[in-house]
């Protein structure tokens, strides 16, 4: 299987649409570097469909350009193929937050990036997976936020003048406004239980999330474990006082916080979950679920560093 069989998968919509005009303007470094088959997406999760294509041809890295979304279908899609098949990863961050990027260390400009996705370091990554009482599955490689940080997430889509952290910073403020449930829910890991009213529950295979958040600090998605943040039910004026602390993370001095590691997690909740996956949504408003099993896959994929 030739070395030099990598297949570049492009969401046009990245970058405020420009996405299309920067991957014209990588041919050039990619042809130098061996060549590689382009594919855009057109479609939800077209990228997944065209990942998990692209190892069944037999290519030996795919390389995803766009942001933390087209990462994550990439990774859906290569996770579908058996390991012994299973393509490389690369990536080139031109989304908003770009979070699973910064943690595999890419560079933010796109010239720079594609050397590193095309000839770079590889890493055995860990892999998270999540299964919910509906039989659906997902893997996710950077965040799985349950409450708060997914109500953000969907309210971040409303800000089409803002981008990066900004974007971010001001979904959080009108979550913090406008939606303060704080559903009962009942956890077991592999290392403990807890039952508690939780604002949010975010569990962690890299540190950063939102573009600047350290939700949880020293989390390494090499380490073979997860780390969790978890909020519980506090007033809106404390949750404004612990919001600048998560910008640095240190976030955990306050007793309302709890941070840990653990491989696998059960959670059962007394009412609806919102849930956002690397920053998809994956349980949003209107939705009813409740039962989630989560796992780490220790070193499951290859990426490039």
């Amino acid at each position: 299987m030739p070395a030099s069989k990598v297949k570049i998968i492009v969401n046009p919509n990245a970058d405020l649409g420009r996405a299309w005009r920067t991957a014209a303007d990588l041919r050039a470094v990619v042809d130098e570097l061996g060549g590689a088959d382009w594919a855009g997406t057109v479609y939800p999760a077209h990228a997944t469909e065209l990942a998990r294509q692209a190892g069944e041809a037999g290519y030996t890295k795919v390389i995803a350009v766009g942001g933390d979304g087209t990462a994550h279908e990439v990774i859906n899609g290569l996770m579908r193929v058996p390991a012994e098949y299973r393509p490389q990863m690369g990536i080139v961050p031109l989304g908003t937050g770009n979070d699973f990027a910064f943690a595999m260390g890419m560079s933010a400009q796109p010239h720079q990036a594609i050397r590193q996705a095309m000839g770079g370091r590889m890493r055995a990554v860990d892999i998270g997976v999540m299964r919910d009482s509906h039989g659906r599955e997902i893997y996710w490689d950077n965040t799985l936020g349950i409450g708060f940080d997914a109500t953000v997430t969907i309210r971040s889509r409303k800000f089409t003048y803002l981008r990066g952290f900004p974007l971010y910073l001001a979904a959080v403020l009108q979550t913090i406004l406008l939606n303060h449930d704080a559903p009962h829910i009942q956890v077991k890991t592999d290392r403990e239980e807890w039952s508690e009213d939780l604002l949010l529950l975010a569990v962690c295979n890299g540190e950063r999330e939102g573009g600047g958040f350290l939700i949880a600090p020293g989390a390494r998605n090499s380490d073979g474990v997860l780390n969790y943040a978890r909020i519980r039910r506090v007033s809106r004026p404390m949750m404004l006082r612990i919001l600048p602390e998560v910008m640095k993370g240190t976030h955990g001095k306050f007793s309302s916080v709890s941070l840990g590691q653990l491989n696998r997690l059960e959670l059962k909740a007394d009412g609806p979950l919102i849930i956002h996956a690397d920053g998809e949504i994956y349980a949003g408003f209107g939705t009813d679920f409740r039962d989630l099993f989560i796992e780490l896959l220790p070193g499951a994929l290859q990426v490039a560093v």
